[in-house]
């Protein structure tokens, strides 16, 4: 009975080549454009993700700005530089919240040398242990700055790959090795894999050493720190404004001015992303049902017309003493096995092209000339949607087939013959 079955829909496709073609390509159409979009907007959120992943997700940056009002007796446009008070009341005032706090002191405009090479243009960054974790920094080779660094202000340093392969172009490791900078020896104690925005110009040095060669007047550079506890946008913001509103006050700044302490607080840059990211895909599954959707109507509307044409064959087979459920199982089973073909060809041809964008546009990088973004990350999408993608078309294209069908088993013989 299959056998035959088989064999009636095989004779209505070659019948009706025309119509099967266009029904398989609107579910074809549907099923791939669902896959691509979906596989298109995975590439740019996994950029965006990887972009984001380079810092820890609960920290926050300080920095130093410019007052825009008046307050104290002192004008507005004063230069606000971050000093150890107030580190002090990062880690003091406001313990309850915050877990770690360090500080980066940035020395620019460096010649480094060795016996082989030199380079300009490079940064001295004084930073604390903490920073490694806080930033995500990959050592590939030695070490980080530890606590004994600081507490003896050593003169150790870890530059990137680049600065290595350019400071020591005969290869070998460069741990134990020293350059000079500003007329200053330091010893190489590791190397660090740079993120490719921008960064990989800088090496790292104890922040107390840097300190005692280069700030004369307490001031600690940028101020960073964890923090816990504040899960929401609302926590935040008040924190924020209670943060600066302390620090403003030990420079004699007016608690609400917001341009004299700038603050890079990640965790609400993933909040914010988050949400970008939450409307994005939301966005391509509208657009990609909605595409799926017209490959649905497209397969009802041929259905209906299938139907229609065949409205004298069904009163024939029911004259001769077919029974509706055999009719009904015909145009079912039919409906069923072209949206099965079709759409698996339109997983596959989407899959396919996924694949291509990953091999091609998915590793390539955005050069400005200051830093590198990727900004196209493993467009793919997982095997499972495509399975669920095809399964729904399928399951919708046996309910578009129904009812013609159950049309199709209702008529009257009589009335079958008729048809004109």
């Amino acid at each position: 009975m299959f056998y035959e079955l088989f064999r009636e829909i095989i004779s209505s496709v070659r019948r009706n080549k025309l119509r099967t073609a266009l029904t398989g390509f609107s579910v074809a159409w549907g099923i791939f454009m669902l896959i691509f979009l979906l596989g298109a907007g995975n590439g740019l959120i996994n950029a965006q993700m990887q972009s984001s992943d380079r810092y820890l997700a609960n920290s926050m940056v300080v920095f130093g700005g410019r007052t825009s009002k008046a307050y104290d007796g002192l004008g507005e446009g004063r230069g606000i530089s971050l000093r150890s008070i107030d580190m002090m009341t990062t880690d003091s005032v406001f313990a309850g919240v915050v877990d770690r706090v360090a500080a980066v002191y940035d020395k620019g405009g460096v010649t480094l040398t060795t016996d082989h090479n030199y380079m300009t243009g490079q940064t001295l960054s004084g930073v604390y242990p903490a920073n490694r974790d806080m930033n995500k920094r990959q050592i590939v080779g030695g070490r980080f700055i530890n606590d004994i660094d600081m507490r003896e202000r050593r003169k150790v340093a870890v530059v990137s790959e680049d600065q290595a392969r350019e400071l020591w172009p005969r290869g070998g490791s460069p741990v134990g090795r020293t350059l000079r900078a500003d007329g200053l020896v330091w010893r190489v104690v590791g190397v660090y894999r740079g993120d490719g925005m921008g960064q990989a110009t800088d090496v790292y040095c104890p922040h107390t050493t840097i300190c005692a060669i280069y700030s004369t007047d307490s001031r600690v550079g940028n101020i960073e720190f964890t923090f816990g506890g504040l899960e929401t946008e609302e926590q935040n913001t008040a924190f924020e404004a209670d943060y600066r509103a302390k620090l403003n006050l030990n420079h004699r700044a007016a608690p609400d001015d917001e341009n004299s302490v700038w603050l890079w607080n990640r965790f609400m840059d993933n909040i914010q992303m988050a949400e970008g990211i939450g409307i994005l895909r939301t966005a391509l599954w509208a657009v990609g049902l909605l595409t799926l959707l017209s490959g649905i109507v497209g397969v009802s509307n041929i259905m209906l017309i299938t139907v229609r044409e065949r409205t004298r064959e069904f009163g024939i087979r029911k004259a001769i003493g077919a029974g509706p459920w055999s009719i009904l199982r015909l145009v079912v089973v039919e409906s069923v096995a072209i949206t099965a073909v079709f759409g698996y060809v339109g997983m596959l041809c989407g899959i396919a092209a996924n694949e291509y964008m990953a091999a091609t546009i998915g590793r390539t990088q955005v050069d400005t000339g200051l830093f590198k973004a990727t900004m196209f990350a493993d467009p793919t999408v997982g095997i499972d949607v495509c399975l669920q993608a095809t399964l729904v078309i399928i399951v919708a294209g046996t309910l578009a087939g129904l009812a013609p069908a159950r049309r199709a088993a209702r008529v009257r013989p009589i009335e079958a013959l008729n048809d004109h």
